[in-house]
Parts: structure tokens; sequence; C-alpha cells
């Protein structure tokens, strides 16, 4: 349903109006139980008053405050006739049906789900998701409840979205993990949300993942995974900045001429330099009691 703008009367304008007529039923009532005592027949005053009360009440029920983002929207005897999105007091068709709304943002912190990653890991996943209602006449007439859509919707939104990535990059062939790029994956749940929930009149705001992490049952083989990445990495590291420094040494000794090498001894040199520098331990001194050959 397309959403129409409605124009209303001020609360104000027929409230006066109102008094008006509040005052104009007794005032006939009145006037014409005078004429009975008179002996006249007061037949039409005593109509026009009852009429005019009725009136009174007809006008009465038209009023209706709207707050600061708030919308109504009107309804005839099953007949959408406009939405109105002011805040302030109205007055409208005593006949409509007012269905008011809250156009106010509202966060949903949705429950932890146990879903499976792109490489088929049972993880743990959770969102939270600010939303707001923008068309007042689809989040009320075109789903059955746009609360309950959200809910639903949001959660089977986050459900495909697990299963579009891995949970971590462990080779070469991903570029994009959940735990790793949580703002391409906060964008990407932001625009299937708003394509599932736009048909409820609803602007997804902000969605981004509140909890992530392995299901119990393999956490302690991922994360020993992730350690031994983590050792190698770092072993990586140290075994180039050891050669380098293997390497430096020697091209230090032979610009200097402290010594002179040959292939044998700069393969002993650079055995005993890689293993006090990669060693985890500190090295232990050895003293050479004899001379530089034996």
């Amino acid at each position: 349903m397309e959403e129409i703008l409605l124009k209303v009367q001020s609360g104000l304008k027929m409230f006066f109006v109102d008094i008006i007529l509040l005052l104009l039923a007794p005032a006939l009532f009145i006037f014409g139980v005078n004429q009975t005592s008179s002996g006249a027949v007061p037949i039409a005053a005593i109509g026009l008053s009852v009429v005019v009360f009725i009136g009174w009440l007809l006008v009465t029920a038209g009023f209706f405050i709207l707050q600061p983002n708030e919308a109504a929207a009107l309804v005839m005897f099953g007949d959408y006739k406009g939405t109105v999105k002011n805040s302030g007091w109205f007055w409208a068709n005593p006949f409509y049906t007012k269905k008011k709304i809250s156009l106010r943002s509202r966060n949903l912190n949705g429950e932890r789900l146990k879903v499976n990653d792109e490489m088929g890991n049972p993880i743990e996943i959770a969102a939270v998701v600010v939303w707001r209602v923008d068309s007042a006449v689809q989040a009320l007439f075109d789903v059955e409840n746009y609360i309950d859509y959200v809910k639903v919707q949001s959660e089977s939104a986050l459900r495909h979205l697990a299963g579009m990535y891995p949970y971590d990059i462990t080779d070469d062939s991903h570029n994009v993990s959940l735990r790793g790029s949580s703002n391409e994956v906060s964008e990407a749940l932001r625009n299937e949300l708003q394509e599932r929930l736009g048909k409820a009149g609803v602007v997804v705001e902000e969605a981004r993942l509140s909890h992530l992490a392995y299901s119990p049952e393999i956490a302690a083989a991922m994360l020993q995974r992730q350690q031994a990445s983590a050792i190698i990495a770092a072993r990586q590291k140290i075994v180039e900045g050891a050669v380098g420094m293997v390497q430096m040494a020697l091209n230090k000794l032979n610009e200097n001429g402290i010594v002179d090498l040959d292939e044998e001894r700069k393969a002993a040199m650079v055995s005993n330099l890689l293993v006090v520098l990669c060693g985890e331990r500190g090295a232990q001194p050895v003293i050479n009691s004899g001379t530089l050959h034996n």
C-alpha cells in the first residue's frame, strides 16, 4: 500500500466549535422546557437540543493527539483514508478509526544463534539492529505484526549471512571473514535486512554483530589451531630476522678482516648463531680452552 499524507483540522479550532455545541444543547433544552410551562409546543426546541447534543458527542470523538515521532493511520469502514505524521492536537472525522504507531528508532538485540559458517564450522552469532518505521500504512496493513516480522526476518537474514562468509581467513581463497571484516559484514547485513524489511515500511539504520564465537564443541580445537598459526607466524619472523643478522655478522667479519673463515667454519658459525637467535632459552656460554682450530 502507498502512504497518503492527510491534512486534518486543528484541534484548537474545533475545540471552540465543541464548546459552542456543549453550551447550545442545554440552552435549547431549557428553552423547550420553559415553552412547555407556558402552554406552547416545545417539540422543535427539545428535538434540536438532542440533535445538537449528538453533534457535540461526534465532534468530541474526533479529537486526537500525536506525540513527536508518532503517526496515525486513518481508516473509515475498512477503507484507508490517509496518514497524519505531524505532532500536535488535531481533529478528524469522528468515524475515522485512528491507528497510532511510533516512528522512533528502536533496538533489536537478537538472541544468539547456532549456525554453520561458509566452511561448515558451527558458530554462535548474534546481532544488534537499529530500525524505525517509515511508512505507517505498510507497517500496519502489509504485514500481520510488524514487530514480529522484524524479529523473524532479522534472524533469517543473520543465518543467511553467517553461511556466506567463513569465521576466519585460513587461506588465500577468502578475502572477507566474519571476525576480521566487521565493517563489510555489517554493511552486507544491513543491506539484506533493508531488502527484507522494506516490505513492512521499515528503515534499517544500523546492523552490527554483537556476538561471534565458535561453538563450545569445537572452540578448544579452533583455539589450538589459532595458537599454532600464531606460533608459526612468530617463528617465521624470528627465522627471517636471525638469517639477516647472521648474514650481517659474516659480512662485517669479512669486510673488517677480523678473521678468515673457510666454508666449514662458516657453516659452524651460522649454525651456532641460529641456535642462539632462534632458541627459546638463553644461550649458555662455552669457554674454548684450546686453539682456534681445535
